[in-house]
C-alpha cells in the first residue's frame, strides 16, 4: 500500500484529503502543521506528499525546499489557497511535482496523486535501467566494451571504430568463445538476411583486427575457425 503524507492546517481539509485517499487505497498520515510535516517527511518514507503552501511556522515553500535540500526526492503536490503565478513557478522550481489551487474537487486531487505516482514510478524504473545498461561491460583480456556508451578501449586507449565494426565487435564480445558463421553475423549486426556476398563480414573482421590485434597476421583475440566462422576470444 502506498504512503501519502497530508499536510494541511485546516482540519476539514485534512479530513476531506484523508477520506478520499484511503478509499482510493492509500495509506494516509496527517500533520497539522509545518514543524511536524517537515519531521515526519524527515524520518518516515512516504510515496508521496501532499502539502499546503500556507502553513503555521514553516510554510510549504520552506518545507519543500529543505526537502530537496536533504536530497529527499519524496513527490510533492503542493495546495495553496492562492491562485498566484508566481507562487505556482516558484513551488515547481523548489522541487513541487504538481500544484493544485483550492478550491478543488476530492476526485481531482486523487487523480492528480496517482498521476504524479505513475510518472515517478517510470522515471525511477527508466534510471534503474540505464545504470544497469552504464554499468553493462565485457572485458576481455586489455579489451573493455561499454555497449550503451557504444565505447571500447584496448589498455585503455580508446578505438575509433565505425558504427557497424562496434556492433560486430559488441555481438562477438556477448558471445564470447563461442563460433559464430557468417550467415549469424549478418542477421545480427546488419540485420537483414544478405543475399550477396558474405564477404562483407570478412572486411570487418579484417577492420576491426586492425585496430585491436598486435600482429594481425596472428590474431589473439578475433580467431578464424576455418570452414566455420569467427570467434572472439581471450588472448
Amino acid at each position: 500500500m502506498e504512503r501519502v503524507l497530508v499536510v494541511d492546517d485546516e482540519p476539514s481539509i485534512v479530513t476531506l484529503l484523508q477520506y478520499n485517499l484511503e478509499k482510493a487505497g492509500f495509506s494516509v498520515t496527517t500533520a497539522g502543521n509545518g514543524e511536524t510535516g517537515l519531521k515526519k517527511a524527515m524520518e518516515e518514507h512516504f510515496d508521496l506528499i501532499v502539502l499546503d503552501l500556507m502553513l503555521p511556522g514553516i510554510d510549504g515553500m520552506d518545507i519543500c525546499k529543505t526537502l530537496r535540500l536533504e536530497k529527499i526526492n519524496t513527490p510533492i503536490l503542493m495546495l495553496t489557497a492562492r491562485d498566484d503565478e508566481f507562487d505556482k513557478v516558484l513551488g515547481l522550481e523548489l522541487g513541487a511535482d504538481d500544484y493544485l489551487t483550492k478550491p478543488f474537487s476530492p476526485r481531482e486531487v486523487v487523480a492528480r496523486v496517482k498521476a504524479i505516482l505513475r510518472r515517478s514510478k517510470m522515471a525511477e524504473e527508466t534510471t534503474s535501467l540505464l545504470q544497469q545498461r552504464d554499468k553493462q561491460k565485457y572485458e576481455i583480456g586489455e579489451l573493455s566494451i561499454f555497449p550503451e556508451r557504444y565505447e571500447a578501449l584496448m589498455r585503455g586507449e580508446k578505438l575509433e571504430l565505425t558504427p557497424k565494426e562496434f556492433e560486430l565487435l559488441a555481438y562477438l564480445a556477448e558471445n564470447e568463445g563461442k563460433v559464430l558463421n557468417r550467415t549469424q553475423l549478418l542477421d545480427a549486426v546488419w540485420n537483414y538476411d544478405f543475399v550477396g556476398d558474405s564477404r562483407i563480414v570478412d572486411v570487418h573482421i579484417s577492420n576491426l583486427r586492425e585496430k585491436i590485434e598486435a600482429d594481425t597476421r596472428k590474431p589473439q583475440y578475433i580467431k578464424t575457425v576455418r570452414g566455420f566462422g569467427y570467434k572472439l576470444e581471450r588472448p
